[in-house]
């Protein structure tokens, strides 16, 4: 087993503070994050491509060219190819899309996919099962994908994903649980999921590592990032 930790994290278009956001990026040490909301309008690839720089990372696709979904990494990967995705466009809702990638990450292959579904219920249960045949077809053995459901565990959307992937906290608890704790009541409304051959070592709010504070956590978005600590299989 490669251990691959994975970060999935609303930006909200870097609106807020984006030095506590790079410092809670930092201070997670991911080797691939998982971004929605990235900026998508006026010189947003030179937004994104700061905030990488300041988070040690690179950007590896997505952004505006997915309508928000973008994937960052450290040099450990080895980018294979990326894809990015413009979902079917509903009257009156945001555009939609996936930011894809295949990577390897010394030895170990694996699929990464970032999402932000639809605040719409029936878009949204679109949305997943077109996540679902996107990771099929990606001709991987093992794949991991992130986001902002826009619902809870609970949730046709989220009850279709984790019905055929991993549902990371629920199989290894780790952290704070609930990524949106702007209004009442609290929700784990972002997540991130693993195929079956990947080991969950642990998935939560990263709330007690180090240089993590509560109030750069406040600062940097309106949502709490989730951070998996994952073992991917390699030959």
């Amino acid at each position: 087993m490669v251990p691959v930790k994975v970060l999935s994290y609303n930006i909200r278009s870097m609106r807020d503070d984006t030095d506590a956001l790079a410092r809670v990026i930092r201070a997670c040490a991911p080797d691939l994050v998982l971004i929605q909301e990235a900026p998508r309008f006026f010189r947003w690839r030179k937004k994104l491509a700061r905030l990488a720089s300041a988070s040690d990372l690179v950007v590896l696709t997505g952004g505006g060219t997915a309508a928000g979904p973008a994937i960052l990494c450290n040099l450990r990967a080895t980018v294979e190819r990326t894809e990015d995705v413009l979902l079917p466009l509903t009257p009156g809702q945001h555009r939609r899309g996936f930011a894809t990638a295949v990577v390897d990450i010394a030895g170990a292959r694996l699929g990464v996919l970032s999402c932000h579904l639809s605040l719409q219920k029936d878009e949204r249960h679109d949305q997943a099962n077109a996540l679902l045949d996107r990771l099929a077809g990606m001709g991987v053995d093992h794949a991991v994908a992130g986001g902002d459901l826009n619902e809870g565990p609970t949730g046709p959307a989220f009850t279709r994903v984790a019905a055929n992937l991993q549902d990371c906290w629920a199989v290894g608890p780790q952290g704070g649980e609930h990524t949106w704790t702007r209004t009442e009541p609290h929700r784990r409304i972002d997540a991130i999921f693993a195929t079956k051959g990947i080991e969950v070592l642990g998935c939560g709010v990263p709330v007690d590592l180090p240089g993590i504070t509560e109030t750069d956590l406040r600062a940097a978005t309106d949502h709490l990032p989730v951070l998996a600590t994952l073992g991917i299989p390699a030959p």
